[in-house]
């Protein structure tokens, strides 16, 4: 199992180091870059709204569930559930969700492409692959999933403002104070660098699977479902380490 770690990890740096070639055609790479931010970026648009508003939401009503004491001000619902989105649920919530979406549309797309012997021509006529197939993705997941965890963020907050005025337990008003109250900066940074981590993640770990799939399309259904599993577990690792270094 060990020499398995290594070997796929090792396979991986090579990978990684294969893309950092001179490009054979610049616009050739920049018309790739900007379709997949399309099918990265507004693809999981949809997806990204419905989670957010629903995360927020859920988190103002379970919050208030937890704070019955009289001595607490409902203007606390609003801070908590405000650092709760922005540190923790926007990121990796929001990241693992789309560490499926993307996760798998990439490891498919790629194994298809390698089952099929359209990597193997690309190759025959001269063009870097990796630079070309897997490079785009991974700069495209690193632009736009950020913007897609800003969005759901706020989004999330503006979800547990809608509930708590829906619900009757904190006015609009109350609201606003707690989100205003004590805001801390430094939050938005961290949040920030857990997206640009996990946007990392989600697009080269499955362009790792696909890209080295063999056999059938029944390896490239277990390709997709590993990468997605993988690209999972090292978001939450990288959760715990990027909490116990920057907190």
């Amino acid at each position: 199992m060990e020499f398995k770690l290594f070997y796929h990890f090792g396979r991986y740096l090579l990978m990684l180091k294969g893309m950092f070639s001179r490009p054979e055609n610049f616009r050739m790479y920049w018309k790739e870059f900007m379709h997949q931010c399309v099918e990265i970026g507004i693809g999981s648009l949809g997806i990204v709204v419905i989670i957010s508003l629903f995360l927020g939401a859920v988190t103002t009503v379970q919050t208030a569930y937890q704070l019955v004491s009289g001595f607490i001000p409902k203007s606390v619902i609003a801070q908590v559930v405000r650092d709760t989105i922005i540190i923790e649920l926007a990121p990796t919530m929001v990241c693992i969700v789309l560490g499926g979406v993307v996760g798998s549309k990439i490891a498919s797309e790629l194994g298809n492409m390698r089952i099929s012997e359209q990597i193997d021509a690309q190759e025959i006529m001269g063009i870097n692959t990796k630079a070309y197939l897997i490079l785009p993705k991974i700069l495209a997941a690193m632009v736009t999933i950020p913007c897609l965890v800003v969005i759901a963020a706020f989004l999330g907050i503006f979800g547990g403002l809608e509930a708590g005025k829906l619900s009757g337990i904190i006015s609009h008003d109350q609201f606003m104070e707690g989100l205003r109250a004590s805001f801390d900066g430094y939050n938005v940074f961290f949040a920030l660098s857990k997206a640009y981590t996990y946007s990392f993640i989600i697009s080269s770990i499955p362009a790792y699977y696909g890209y080295n799939v063999t056999g059938g399309a029944l390896e490239i259904g277990r390709a997709s479902t590993t990468a997605v599993v993988v690209s999972c577990v090292l978001i939450l690792f990288a959760d715990y380490v990027l909490a116990a270094i920057l907190l």
